[in-house]
């Protein structure tokens, strides 16, 4: 059977495309790739001391180049694909030159998408992983060090914050059981509701992916990826906005929270790298508004004002409560409206 997108090409693609650098001396490559392990295991005890919760460390975090994300990020959404329960029947039914036209198209649209994003993401945890395997904390250590560069940040302090945000979504996805199962389910219904083709759903789904992982639209602004959904999708859409704005917002709150005593430059890393966010080069600014990260990456602040006002009002253990069940999640209105969830949960 003829598989709906062509991964390896995705992978040969993206592996191309991915920017280059920074250059770095033999030694002083390795020596970041050391402290970012050693970085990652302590960052374990105060993200547990700041939110309450608590994850087996299974293993210790995975320093990858940017090839090795892909990899891992195309992995995952092979994952999330196989839970599409008509696909195999809606892509077999299609005749063989156009299932091998879209598999390739489809690749390559991927590959240039994961190539762009390999340079700016910094640190992830797969979330969506084989049955039994868990998942790994993964660390882009050239990109790290390309952006702590530009920041003209201290080193240690920034690796150090990097990873307090990156064991954060380590420790949601492990302390809340359902979290990974639940993310997977909501995309998969996303999918499903699509009234378009399978060529035409699979490559809407590259910027699906993304924009759910690592982004919010912004409710002034309606993005490209909502303009073009079903009415059903809409509301899939919203629910998992808000889902990555509370997880991106809570980890922002964590790192930052961890203080000065950890992190000694924490607020000046704070400033140059919110402006950063907020001011992409005009070309980052059409890629964003391609695939769906446009409207100044909302969703980092909008969680984070969330997380912090239900937090000064009931504590981290009150905020706590958002992990017991799914229907427990602020909704997109809530998540502007912090009082109303609080008034819902009673």
């Amino acid at each position: 059977m003829t598989e709906p997108i062509d991964w390896d090409l995705a992978v040969a693609t993206a592996s191309r495309l991915a920017p280059k650098g920074p250059d770095l001396p033999a030694d002083e490559a390795r020596a970041a790739v050391r402290m970012l392990r050693e970085l990652a295991a302590e960052a374990v005890a105060p993200v547990q001391a700041v939110t309450g919760l608590s994850a087996p460390v299974t293993s210790r975090a995975v320093v990858v180049d940017r090839v090795g994300w892909v990899a891992s990020n195309v992995d995952g959404m092979r994952i999330v694909l196989s839970r599409w329960d008509d696909l195999a029947e809606r892509t077999e039914a299609a005749p063989a030159m156009v299932r091998s036209l879209g598999s390739r198209g489809t690749a390559l649209q991927l590959g240039a998408v994961l190539a762009w994003m390999s340079g700016k993401v910094l640190g992830q945890y797969e979330a969506f992983t084989r049955a039994g395997e868990p998942g790994r904390l993964l660390l882009v250590a050239p990109t790290i060090v390309n952006v702590e560069r530009s920041l003209d940040v201290p080193s240690r302090d920034f690796r150090f914050w990097v990873c307090l945000h990156e064991e954060t979504h380590r420790v949601q996805f492990g302390a809340v059981p359902w979290l990974g199962e639940y993310l997977a389910d909501r995309l998969t219904a996303l999918l499903e509701a699509s009234d378009l083709s399978t060529r035409e759903s699979l490559q809407r789904l590259v910027a699906f992916f993304y924009a759910l992982v690592r982004s919010l639209r912004s409710d002034s602004d309606v993005s490209v990826v909502e303009a073009i959904q079903t009415p059903e999708q809409r509301v899939i859409f919203d629910e998992l906005t808000a889902l990555m704005s509370l997880l991106e917002g809570h980890a922002d709150v964590v790192m930052d929270d961890v203080g000065p005593q950890v992190v000694p430059s924490v607020a000046l890393i704070r400033e140059r790298f919110s402006q950063r966010r907020q001011q992409p080069g005009t070309l980052d600014a059409l890629a964003r508004k391609a695939i769906g990260m446009d409207a100044k990456l909302r969703q980092y602040s909008d969680g984070a004002a969330f997380v912090r006002h239900v937090v000064d009002r009931r504590g981290m253990a009150g905020f706590n409560r958002v992990w017991a069940s799914a229907d427990l999640l602020p909704s997109r209105a809530e998540l502007h409206d912090p009082d109303a969830w609080l008034a819902r949960l009673g």
